[in-house]
Parts: structure tokens; sequence; C-alpha cells
């Protein structure tokens, strides 16, 4: 049986703030007081990207106008973001966290998944390399993290956002009763509020009366989404820890909005755009990506991915707009985005042979796609059409500028 750990942070970029105003004796303990990241003390605009848990206990929450903030803590102390502080402790963290073992995925700046199996026989128990792993950061770095253990990622991360801040928490399949199915469905993760108005409409409340629940009437009411969130509330997760090599290298593009989009419709003509963008990078490098992978960080600032693989490795940009669409809708919990990225890895050489399937062949322009039996199906280009269709939009960009061709599915 795996043996996974999930490796959060406490209060991030509070923590990180604070540990560096104590080193340089620049400012106060963020942790200690009400205090929030983000926004600006003179013109009381932006919103608050972290509090503290004493700013907690005056009802401030992550997302909110600074100004409203303000109205409940007219003492609240700010300090604006610093994006290279925070990289740069999240890096440190890393670093040591890759010292012990090469099997670790970062989902964000301030959490990873790390899988303990290969190298458990070096531990008396996975509470006892928890704890050590808890210590040192904390001796080396000055901040501290949550660890949460059990045998798949969904609830070791679970188990993580259990009690707060410094502590270390199991959720194995045999606690799941005890430990999970009391909690409020709001607690599940991924149950976003429009998920959870939802089932609450269905008269579930808990995540225990979700697993009860018959799954085919959840996949009624919020489809695929649904499915994973039954999935989830009866702990089954079989998704590996994907550990990414240093030497690993993709392409990507990613875009914070003008404002947070709520309707899949919304986010249709930015993944095509954004698929344009890293299609275009892969031809102008000569290379294909056999995966490809959607990112997306809602309202309150939790990021989430979901990526595939691709059989026959590409840099088309039709399908890699179809694909991305495609994660969108599986990973999406309803919630309002703010940022949308697509990153493609596992490149390879664009003239690299590639083994067509027998789909492919459906797609070539031959007398049997000119039968009236297929006269009401549309047709796709064949990849030698749609690779020269693609070579022909870069070139006419390259010469007249990026708007010089625009898509009739992106026009008002």
């Amino acid at each position: 049986m795996r043996t996974i750990f999930h490796i959060d942070v406490n209060s991030a970029y509070l923590s990180w703030t604070s540990v560096e105003n104590l080193k340089t004796g620049n400012g106060p303990d963020l942790r200690e007081i009400p205090a929030i990241i983000g926004g600006d003390q003179k013109t009381r605009h932006g919103v608050v990207l972290a509090k503290s848990i004493p700013a907690k206990k005056f009802g401030i929450h992550t997302g909110e106008p600074v100004v409203n903030a303000l109205k409940k803590c007219p003492n609240l102390v700010m300090a604006p973001p610093n994006h290279d502080l925070y990289h740069a402790y999240s890096r440190r963290m890393m670093d040591f966290l890759h010292s012990l073992t090469p099997d670790i995925e970062q989902v964000s700046i301030d959490e990873c998944f790390l899988d303990f199996t290969g190298i458990s026989h070096r531990y008396p128990s996975p509470y006892a390399a928890a704890r050590y792993i808890k210590d040192e950061i904390h001796s080396r770095f000055g901040f501290t993290v949550n660890v949460g253990i059990s045998s798949n990622k969904l609830l070791a991360k679970m188990a993580s956002d259990f009690e707060k801040p410094d502590k270390i928490h199991t959720l194995f399949p045999d606690e799941i009763p005890q430990k999970m199915w009391p909690l409020p469905i709001g607690e599940l993760f991924m149950a976003g509020k429009s998920s959870v108005k939802a089932l609450n409409n269905l008269g579930i409340r808990t995540i225990g009366e979700l697993a009860a629940s018959d799954p085919k009437l959840i996949t009624l009411n919020l489809k695929s989404h649904g499915t994973m969130l039954w999935n989830y509330a009866n702990g089954i997760d079989n998704s590996p820890v994907c550990s990414t090599p240093a030497e690993a290298k993709g392409i990507g593009n990613s875009t914070t909005l003008s404002s947070d989009l709520t309707k899949e419709c919304e986010a249709v003509p930015i993944l095509h755009s954004l698929a344009e963008s890293v299609a275009s990078r892969l031809r102008k490098a000569h290379k294909k990506a056999g995966s490809i992978c959607v990112e997306i960080k809602y309202y309150d600032f939790q990021s989430v991915s979901r990526q595939t693989q691709i059989d026959i490795p590409t840099n088309s940009t039709d399908l890699i707009t179809q694909t991305s669409k495609r994660l969108f809708h599986e990973l999406w919990n309803q919630q309002p985005v703010r940022l949308l990225g697509i990153r493609t890895t596992k490149l390879v050489d664009e003239n690299e042979p590639v083994q067509l399937s027998l789909f492919d062949l459906n797609f070539s322009d031959t007398s049997a796609n000119k039968t009236n039996a297929n006269a009401d199906f549309p047709k796709k280009p064949s990849p030698e059409k749609q690779k020269k269709l693609d070579a022909a939009l870069d070139s006419i960009r390259k010469k007249y500028g990026k708007k010089a061709v625009t898509r009739a599915s992106e026009m008002e």
C-alpha cells in the first residue's frame, strides 16, 4: 500500500513575510496580529490575498475587498505582496524535500505531495517521518507546515486541512467514517459553492451523505464533476504522485482575467487564444507535445490543474484547443475563475516519426468521404492539411501581426 504525504505551508504569504521581517527587523510577525497580505494601505484598494488567524476572528475572508476588511478591523496591519520572496522560500523548502526523495509533486507555491513509499525503510513510521519533516522545515526556515498522511493524494490533502497550524493528521481509509464523513459537504476537496448548493437541494449536507447516495443521481445533477465528488466522498483517488524531473521542459501560457469568469462559454475563447499561442511557440521551437495540462486559479487563489497524455504528440492548434476545453470541463468546479493557463510537456522533435491510428484515416480527403453516406458529417482536415493551415496562419501573423487573422468562433 502506498503512503502519501501532503505538505502545506501554514498561511504561506504571511509566514514568509513574517520570517523575513523578523530576520531583517523591518516589520512585525504578522501571524500574531490582525494582519493581511494584499492591497494598498493608503488607497484602501485591492483584495485580501492572505489573512492571519487573528484577522480571521474579525470575519475577514481571502478574496474580499481590502476596504471591507478595514471596516471589520480598522487597526488591521497590511503588507504588500512580495512574490520574489515567496518563490525564494518555496524553492528552499522544495529543495530540502527533494533531498529526501525525488518522488514529489508540487501543486502550488506552498504545497506538494510526497510519495513516502520508496523511503519508508529509513524511518520508524510514517508519523515519525512526517514529524521530522515538519520540525526540520521549522528549524531551517522559520515557518510551519501541516502534514497529512494517507494511502492516496485526496485523503492526504483532506487530512492536512484538519486542525492548523503546525499539525500532523492521518486519514486512512478505515478512518473515513469517523474523521471525514461527519464533515459538511463544503469541506470536501473540489466541492465549490455551486456544487454544495446543488447537493443541498438534493438533501445532501455532509460528506457521508454524499458517499451513501446513488452515484447515478449525483452524476445526473452535476455531470462529471458530480462523479468525481462522489468518488472523493468515498475516498477513491488513484492518481499517482507525478514528480517532474528538473531537466524536463515544457511550453505554456497563462492569463490573469480582467474580471472573474463564471460561465464555461466565457472560458472557450480564452482557451482558444492560449492554445494558439502555445501551439505557435511549439511550432517555432520545432517541437510537439505529448502531454497537455489546463491550470485554473479561482477567485480565492486556490490553484488546480488537470493533464492528459496525447497518443500522438502534437503542435496542432485545433487539437490543443479541443483537449484543453475537455480538461477545463472536467476540472472546473463552477467557482469564479481568475486565471487560466495551458501547459504542454513531454516535448519531442517535430520530425520524429509517429504511428497513426485507424481513426486518423477518416480525416483524409478520400472518395469515401465524398459519398452521400457521409454528407451530413462535417469533415475535419487531414493532419497534413491541418499542418499546412497552421503554418499559413503563423506566416500571416508573423508578417502582419497577431491580430491579422481572427477565427470566426472568437467574433461576437
